[in-house]
């Protein structure tokens, strides 16, 4: 076994260029947001701040390897379980209620939104429930695949059943991660396959269901009425664009409005609330049109083809593991995020990765890319693949 000696060689210096590439984008675009003159603070000066911030987590996390976090892995998942009963059980001085909902902690340095952090540390958990299953079942069989999907069921579902309440966003988000831990971890097609068709079959008579007969769930589900006018705007944005489809149809102005190379910095014209944050795709998508919308895109296409190669090359299966849950995550962030803003999908509040302006959803990102960050750093080098083939089977 030989590890590179210099720090530098174990530095992932193509990772830090994509990030480095997401905050001047996020800059640009935040600036050209905030423009309308709907907003009294300078919200790029803050996210410059919260990058600050996400490179001093990251530097943090990565000096702790794999083993490491393995050992940790319950007890960052106990951390976020807490974090999310004090919504419920806080007082409003410390967890204040906003839109209807409660999903922020207000503190010294300003508001931390939980969700945005236990998305991680529950993809650490998972990691450390497939490689545990692995380690003490070696004969693999349809009971023992359904013995682990129970087990990442389970895991999942506390904090799915706390997010949900208030933040259906985010808990598509943990779906999304659990639904790609478990198509890497092993389980046979023979129960994936009937399980996704079940799953969305049962979304597509929800999705009927709330377009034919919302009465029905808002009486035995106990659905606020407002929750369905997200699906209503979304396939009608024409119709309700003077009340719950106004960022939607305003959106779809600014988008088609760019064309194909956008209007230029600074020279929007079409007003979007809020389009710093959840929209900020819009605003690219209006100065930069087709040509800068797909450099973007492309830019993702490119993190994700990173972090794929990254956990083919770990010979350790918990990184790999991790690798999957983040590569989910982030991939159903930016498909879903782009998705609303042209009417693909409905609205569900998902910021785009490193670029919309949100210190939590920023930190938690970049709590993330610590932990690709750790794998990279503390990667082991063999000389002989078959001393790799030999440590990997030995410790998955």
């Amino acid at each position: 076994m030989n590890k590179p000696k210099k720090v530098a060689e174990r530095f992932d210096w193509t990772l830090c260029l994509l990030l480095f590439l997401f905050f001047l984008i996020s800059c640009v675009a935040i600036y050209s947001g905030q423009a309308s003159g709907q907003y009294e603070g300078n919200f790029v000066l803050g996210q410059i701040k919260n990058y600050a911030v996400g490179i001093f987590i990251v530097a943090v996390v990565m000096y702790f390897d794999s083993e490491q976090i393995k050992r940790l892995s319950w007890v960052f998942y106990g951390i976020g379980i807490l974090l999310l009963i004090g919504l419920f059980v806080l007082p409003d001085s410390i967890v204040p209620e906003k839109k209807g909902a409660s999903l922020w902690y207000v503190t010294p340095l300003g508001q931390i939104q939980p969700s945005e952090f236990v998305k991680v540390f529950l993809i650490i958990a998972l990691s450390k429930v497939v490689v545990s299953h692995h380690e003490k079942i070696t004969t693999k069989t349809i009971k023992t695949d359904i013995l682990l999907l129970l087990k990442l069921g389970i895991v999942t579902v506390v904090p799915l059943g706390l997010i949900i309440v208030d933040d259906l966003g985010t808990a598509l988000v943990i779906i999304a991660i659990l639904a790609g831990i478990i198509m890497a971890s092993g389980i046979t097609w023979k129960i994936i396959v009937p399980m996704f068709g079940i799953g969305g079959a049962f979304a597509g008579v929800i999705l009927y269901m709330v377009i034919a007969f919302p009465e029905i769930l808002e009486k035995y589900l106990k659905i606020d009425t407002y929750q369905f006018f997200r699906i209503y705007s979304w396939l009608d944005p024409v119709s309700h664009k003077q009340g719950a489809g106004l960022q939607l149809y305003n959106s779809l102005l600014a988008v088609g409005s760019g064309l194909i190379t956008g209007k230029g910095f600074g020279d929007r014209q079409v007003y979007i609330p809020d389009s710093h944050t959840d929209f900020i795709f819009s605003v690219i998508g209006e100065e930069y049109g087709f040509i800068g919308g797909s450099i973007v895109i492309s830019l993702y296409f490119l993190l994700i083809y990173h972090l794929t190669k990254t956990a083919l090359d770990t010979k350790d299966p918990f990184s790999t593991y991790i690798c999957v849950g983040i590569i989910s995550m982030i991939t159903f962030h930016v498909f879903q995020n782009v998705g609303m803003t042209i009417q693909v999908l409905p609205i569900t509040g998902i910021p785009l990765p490193f670029i919309s302006y949100g210190g939590s959803s920023l930190m938690g990102n970049m709590f993330a890319m610590g932990l690709i960050f750790s794998i990279k750093y503390h990667q082991k080098y063999y000389m002989f693949e078959s001393d790799a083939n030999y440590v990997a089977k030995k410790t998955s």
